[in-house]
């Protein structure tokens, strides 16, 4: 599918200066998304142009479908009609039809803005707290009674429940285009079973089973108390519950400043892990983001950006579901002698 060139800018421009993607420089072709603090506004009902990408099956998503095509360009297209710029060499690649990415087929220069998203296409965690008001934190007191540790959590479970809150408007949803383009099947701690945890060595199993935990603490709190305006079929659809949750815990992008959020960009969310990253993802104040080169890349490579620590790859199985296969590192922990390393001041 090839898309309008209307909204992007050209690549000497692009090419020259980061300052050249701004929203100053963004021109849409339809209405201005209603803004929430650099989130789209929950009060954003009226139909718009974005529903062109929505299928005229309507509805809602069939998370239970881990063969369903992933409308991907159509994503784009949506992104881009509300601000999203890229560089024209930039391009989305499957090499098996399920699994997408970006990559650069014209290369790059070291400092090249490669990507640019508006904030108002921006699931920002902030945002969130503010737009769902006292239901969620209603839900958000119930989770950290069950655990005080999930205190730090709580801008992954405002993003669950954003996420589930758009799932179920189906087409209706602005972000329908996006929530359509994402794998329905995920291979991380969350999706595994007991039996996978007492197969896998101590330290992996231990980390896979702490996020599958951490998933039934937020479900616990969504389905007790009625404080979240979501319906009951979904509440109740445990498919849908760790399909959302498995979204917000894979896709999201974390800032510290103005003040700590967690945060999800469409298209952004498609660049793929790399041990020697070759990307930069920065927030600006207003939560745009841009994803500039950190050195050249040649025509042909993935654009990639570092998701943990490449010495210590077992948090990115427990999170993200697979192992860095350019990361040569050991895949276990001595958990058994834990009480020992601790005397000694370190931990695992």
């Amino acid at each position: 599918m090839k898309l309008s060139t209307a909204l992007l800018l050209s690549a000497g421009a692009f090419a020259s200066s980061v300052s050249a993607f701004s929203p100053a420089a963004t021109q849409t072709t339809t209405r201005s998304l209603q803004k929430n603090n650099n989130a789209i506004s929950s009060s954003f009902t009226t139909a718009t142009a974005l529903h062109q990408f929505a299928p005229a099956m309507g509805g809602l998503i069939d998370v239970t479908d881990e063969y369903a095509q992933r409308d991907v360009y159509a994503m784009e297209e949506w992104a881009t009609q509300y601000g999203l710029q890229k560089d024209p060499g930039v391009e989305l690649y499957t090499a098996d039809g399920s699994d997408y990415q970006l990559i650069t087929q014209s290369g790059a220069s070291a400092g090249q803005t490669l990507l640019y998203v508006p904030s108002d296409i921006v699931l920002n965690s902030a945002a969130i707290e503010q737009e769902f008001g006292a239901s969620l934190q209603g839900a958000e007191n119930v989770v950290v009674g069950i655990d005080q540790g999930t205190q730090a959590r709580l801008p992954l479970f405002r993003l669950m429940v954003k996420i589930l809150s758009e799932y179920e408007k189906g087409t209706e949803s602005p972000f329908y285009p996006w929530l359509n383009s994402l794998p329905r099947q995920y291979y991380n701690g969350v999706s595994m079973t007991n039996a996978c945890f007492a197969c896998l060595p101590p330290y992996a199993g231990w980390m896979a089973s702490s996020e599958r935990q951490n998933y039934s603490n937020f479900v616990a709190a969504i389905r007790q108390g009625g404080y979240l305006p979501l319906g009951q079929d979904t509440i109740n659809d445990g498919r849908v519950l760790k399909w959302a949750y498995n979204v917000a815990l894979t896709r999201f992008h974390e800032v510290w400043t103005p003040q700590r959020a967690k945060l999800i960009a469409p298209m952004v969310d498609m660049i793929n892990h790399g041990s020697e990253a070759n990307c930069e993802i920065t927030v600006d104040p207003q939560g745009n983001f841009n994803v500039a080169a950190i050195y050249d890349i040649p025509p042909g490579a993935p654009l990639t950006i570092s998701l943990g620590d490449p010495t210590n790859p077992t948090p990115i199985f427990a999170q993200y579901g697979f192992l860095p296969n350019d990361c040569a590192t050991i895949f276990c922990k001595a958990m058994h002698l834990d009480p020992q390393i601790q005397e000694l001041g370190y931990d695992f």
